[in-house]
């Protein structure tokens, strides 16, 4: 596949949406998406679309190269949510425009990423105006 098909399959299998926070990018096109490795290069993730996700430029800077942090409630390090081999409805849900982590993994990455900064959350709003 070239890069072009790449990012393209990507875009499509994400909704154009980022699959961290779950902002849409049609709805809000002056944020900037990436494409980004869900394990990087230096954790010896590769460039094939099984390791790629769509990530907004706030979920990408936040999560940066980490596989892991800290739940909040229970003071463990868990893995970090992966798009490619978890389902996000199993570890997030959207209550109010505000990300909610139902477990571990959703609790520790929606807190690494900031997701519910009020930027996010508004811009989750906004989102959802634009759609009705």
């Amino acid at each position: 596949m070239t890069e072009t098909q790449i990012r393209a399959l990507v875009i499509y299998r994400a909704g154009g949406r980022c699959e961290y926070c779950h902002i849409r990018n049609a709805e809000l096109p002056h944020l900037h998406f990436h494409i980004e490795h869900v394990i990087v290069k230096q954790h010896l993730g590769g460039d094939e679309p099984e390791n790629l996700a769509l990530a907004c430029d706030r979920c990408n800077f936040y999560k940066g190269t980490n596989l892991s942090a800290v739940d909040p409630v229970s003071r463990e390090v868990v893995s970090l949510y992966n798009p490619r081999i978890q389902s996000w409805e199993d570890h997030f849900e959207l209550v109010e425009h505000q990300v909610v982590g139902l477990a571990e993994i959703g609790r520790a990455t929606s807190r690494l990423l900031n997701m519910n900064a009020e930027n996010r959350v508004q811009l989750r709003r906004d989102a959802e105006s634009a759609e009705n």
